[in-house]
């Protein structure tokens, strides 16, 4: 679920990529970081100047301070609610329920992040585009390299390792069985490494003319950037968005398998690591 997520809004959704860092150990830590982190993931692609730096760290400072203070809470009323549900067994459509919870907070945070993106989008010079271009590039490239050019066995041992590593965080060490039942999962998933290629390529296009004709008309820069958002969650692209939506029930199938598969003693586990990512979640939404 959580890569799902991380996913769902492409590289936009860095600025709400805190929202899903519950595998970390470090949550308090990771999230006082995050602005810089932030900032340094966009200065990575778009190569900003000095003045560009500082409005950016203003910037992401007040976005997070945003988040902290409106949206933590929401989150951590979530993991309360999974915290009644992880006893039990759970069925798809429940783990599909609470993806979308998720991924309305996920949506909610990046809404707040446009005006700030639209602000940056008007200052990049034509070199920082070839920059960004050139970035993206490499980004293409290295997903060729983990999902494309491999032979489908070493991409499935690869995504089944990932995934393995993420629930073992979370429920403790997987029986063989369940980590067969992971793999069979993976292995029926409707994932198309090509297809989402092909997806993301459009994307950065329309990202780079986007940026462009946001400078051609700087009036309306937020509602171009509000609509290159939108085609994150809702692609123009003939068959996408059904595609997507399947993978998203299987994932929750896969979700609740899973699941269900568990012992009591992992439960209780993943209980008692949803309390403790709650009680963090408190503690930085609270003053100081």
């Amino acid at each position: 679920m959580r890569r799902i997520m991380a996913r769902h809004l492409g590289r936009i959704a860095v600025l709400g990529a805190v929202l899903v860092l519950a595998g970390c150990t470090a949550l308090r830590v990771v999230y006082h970081q995050a602005p810089s982190l932030t900032y340094w993931w966009i200065d990575g692609y778009a190569d900003l100047d000095n003045r560009q730096t500082a409005q950016v760290r203003a910037d992401l400072d007040a976005l997070f301070a945003w988040h902290r203070q409106e949206e933590l809470p929401r989150l951590a009323e979530l993991l309360r609610d999974w915290e009644r549900l992880a006893p039990n067994d759970i069925t798809a459509d429940q783990a599909c329920r609470q993806f979308e919870r998720v991924r309305e907070r996920l949506e909610r945070t990046v809404s707040e992040a446009v005006p700030p993106l639209a602000k940056l989008a008007l200052q990049l010079s034509p070199a920082q585009l070839d920059h960004l271009a050139r970035q993206q590039a490499k980004s293409n490239r290295e997903f060729e390299d983990d999902f494309i050019k491999p032979a489908p066995g070493r991409v499935l041992d690869r995504r089944t390792e990932r995934a393995q590593d993420r629930l073992e965080n979370f429920y403790g060490r997987l029986t063989d069985a369940q980590r067969n039942l992971l793999r069979q999962q993976l292995a029926a998933s409707p994932f198309d490494a090509a297809r989402t290629q092909q997806e993301r390529l459009v994307r950065q296009a329309d990202l780079l003319l986007t940026v462009r004709q946001a400078q051609a008309d700087p009036a309306n820069a937020q509602q171009r950037i509000q609509g290159h958002v939108n085609r994150f969650t809702d692609s123009p692209t003939p068959g996408y968005n059904a595609y997507i939506q399947a993978s998203v029930q299987h994932g929750c199938r896969q979700i609740a398998l899973i699941h269900n598969s568990t012992t009591p003693q992992q439960r209780q586990r993943a209980v008692a690591t949803l309390k403790q990512y709650e009680a963090d979640l408190r503690t930085l939404a609270g003053p100081g």
